[in-house]
């Protein structure tokens, strides 16, 4: 695993971020030091995965990056009838979660795609992964990838979304903002790197509250939203139709 130190020197130009071959080759470094929690997700996801998936359907990883999520799933999928399909706009990231399932000599049939989530057809899924990735999307382009899922979806499948939200109130915001970042200082990530990346993120990586990612699934349709997964200010929750 290579080190993430895209952000150690000082940069003139801080450009917006992009999942370009810099940020693939630290990728599983830099998540692991950045999002509290991250692995308990991630081991959590086959189980959950496996208790919506139905037999004959498909499972979409929408931003899939390296493919843990997918790994977590083959880990404990046991019907060969379902079909994974792999979604990511980013060449470098897809490429690698190829090769990465690829290690895993799984019987679990596997389409890779290289796209844009918006483009991409919803059919006859069960389970459906929005991992860290809804929030890299244009606030106006969300209720529409939402709306997309839910007509995808097949009664009584799912949609495990997980982001990073803002808090309503600012002590509350204050609080989780620092909590946040002393978990980063403590992986070895310094003041410096810390600022320039959450400059790079500014304009890419948009939050929006807890309440709002759940109004947003009930004012689609599904007709319950579950938060199951909680670390500092990274949430998860399972959206059922």
């Amino acid at each position: 695993m290579s080190k993430d130190e895209i952000y150690r020197r000082s940069l003139r130009n801080i450009e917006d971020f992009t999942f370009d071959e810099h940020v693939s080759e630290v990728f599983d470094d830099m998540i692991d030091r950045s999002v509290p929690g991250y692995r308990t997700l991630i081991a959590n996801i086959g189980p959950i995965a496996k208790y919506f998936l139905q037999s004959n359907t498909h499972c979409y990883d929408l931003g899939c990056s390296h493919g843990a999520a997918i790994s977590s799933i083959c880990n404990v999928a046991d019907d060969p009838s379902i079909k994974i399909i792999a979604v990511d706009n980013a060449s470098a990231m897809i490429k690698k979660c190829e090769h990465n399932i690829a290690q895993l000599h799984t019987g679990v049939a596997i389409q890779f795609l290289q796209e844009n989530i918006q483009n991409v057809p919803i059919e006859n899924a069960s389970f459906v992964i929005l991992n860290l990735t809804l929030q890299f999307i244009p606030l106006e382009q969300r209720h529409f990838v939402i709306e997309k899922i839910y007509h995808g979806l097949n009664k009584n499948g799912a949609c495990l979304l997980t982001e990073k939200v803002v808090y309503p109130d600012i002590e509350s915001e204050q609080l989780m903002q620092q909590l946040h970042e002393n978990f980063k200082t403590s992986n070895q990530y310094s003041r410096l790197e810390i600022s320039q990346k959450r400059k790079a993120l500014e304009n890419v990586l948009l939050r929006e509250s807890q309440a709002e990612h759940v109004q947003r699934f009930l004012d689609t349709g599904f007709s319950s939203v579950i938060p199951w997964f909680q670390c500092m200010n990274f949430i998860s929750m399972i959206a059922v139709k």
